[in-house]
């Protein structure tokens, strides 16, 4: 530990030097006669906390750098501080700014920590993985601000382009293995590319969703309605895309089953992580659910939306991270109040048809669209130019046998 850093390390003890009070002795005959102290200078900032530094056995080599780092800061010899993130290191890059001396150097499993100086200035920096911190310490702002640009200067490297497809579990009661679950790669756009198949109101609202943290999380039930074709289930796989770096997307695909088999519940609520998902949350999708929310679910489906609540805010879902989305073509006014209710959803998005005036702009035409506007699926089949399957008209006679 340098001098400056205002304590010394002895046999474990730290040995604290403040100056004692000033007195002032004026020359007398015979003996000098103290005199009341003048008004007491102001305390340097670096004396006014008394610095420790303590080192246990968990600390390891790197963890006494980045204290050592902060010596010239906290005795103002260096008052200046700057520092600066780098997400993606490219290969081969020592942040180290020219002229810079390797004082200090540790490699642990995981990290390592650099400490290295120069005419005025101190640098740390901090790796792990391929992310860095880089903060400097110098006599001027001026100073730290130019040694910190240097060190970082072309050294994140250009993001890595996110692929197409996500993965997705599969839940399912297989009749040889009982409950399991598969997996499979299922492409995905960005909501950046698909955003303009939603109608306003439900583009802003997706918005918000799509950015949705862990630290966000207040309910656990996700319900998308509306009318089919609305493209529900498109939202859900541009969601699975967006989440995919905290949250784990399993589809059930016989949900009727689900609330009504304890034992099928039961693995789900318990999960089965990837490899690498351990500690994720996990959102369980139930697509076209109609029977089980709507308002008379309670005596058509016994305890099934029961159990459903209690897998999203009961004990069932206690210290599980676990989310459900649920889709249904019904009405909101249909919905059973306890499914509603405020606190329970994280998210309760009607998604709709696109306006008129949306839908023209969307096909490039106004061929075919209706005066109150279109569903996604309707764009996408007048887009492909194909038109609703229909039986061609009966006649009588003869021939009429022909027409299936």
């Amino acid at each position: 530990m340098r001098e400056g850093v205002g304590c010394r390390i002895m046999g474990g003890m730290c040995a604290d030097r403040r100056p004692a009070a000033r007195r002032q002795i004026l020359p007398t005959d015979p003996a000098p006669v103290p005199v009341d102290d003048p008004a007491p200078a102001p305390t340097p900032a670096e004396e006014s906390l008394p610095l420790r530094l303590n080192v246990a056995d968990s600390d390891s080599p790197s963890d006494v750098i980045e204290a050592l780092f902060l010596g010239r800061f906290a005795t103002g010899e260096q008052p200046y501080a700057r520092s600066h993130s780098v997400d993606r290191v490219r290969s081969g890059v020592t942040l180290l700014p020219p002229a810079a001396r390797v004082v200090r150097s540790a490699r642990d499993d995981d990290r390592s920590a650099t400490l290295a100086e120069g005419d005025g200035w101190t640098l740390l920096i901090s790796r792990w993985n391929r992310q860095a911190d880089v903060s400097v310490t110098a006599t001027g702002a001026d100073l730290a601000k130019r040694v910190l640009a240097q060190a970082v200067d072309g050294a994140e490297d250009e993001p890595e382009p996110q692929p197409e497809h996500v993965t997705m579990g599969f839940w399912y009661v297989s009749p040889r293995r009982g409950p399991h679950r598969t997996t499979r790669q299922i492409s995905a756009g960005t909501w950046e590319e698909v955003r303009g198949n939603y109608t306003a109101p439900v583009a802003d609202a997706m918005d918000r969703l799509m950015k949705v943290t862990p630290d966000d999380i207040a309910g656990r039930l996700l319900l998308l309605h509306g009318p089919p074709g609305t493209g529900k289930t498109s939202a859900l796989r541009t969601l699975a895309r967006s989440w995919r770096d905290w949250c784990q997307v399993d589809c059930v695909l016989d949900p009727e089953r689900l609330f009504n088999d304890v034992g099928y519940l039961m693995d789900i609520a318990i999960g089965e992580d990837e490899g690498s998902a351990k500690g994720r949350w996990r959102l369980l999708l139930l697509e076209d659910c109609d029977e089980l929310i709507r308002g008379e679910a309670k005596h058509t489906a016994g305890q099934a939306l029961s159990r459903l609540l209690n897998l999203t805010d009961g004990l069932l879902g206690q210290g599980r991270n676990v989310l459900v989305g649920v889709t249904t073509n019904e009405d909101l006014e249909r919905l059973h109040p306890a499914v509603v209710r405020p606190g329970r959803c994280l998210a309760r998005i009607e998604v709709g048809a696109l306006t008129r005036r949306e839908a023209v702009g969307w096909l490039g035409t106004d061929e075919g669209v209706g005066r109150d506007g279109a569903t996604l699926a309707e764009l996408f089949a007048l887009r492909r130019g194909a038109g609703p399957a229909s039986v061609p008209p009966q006649h009588d006679g003869a021939d009429a046998g022909l027409y299936l």
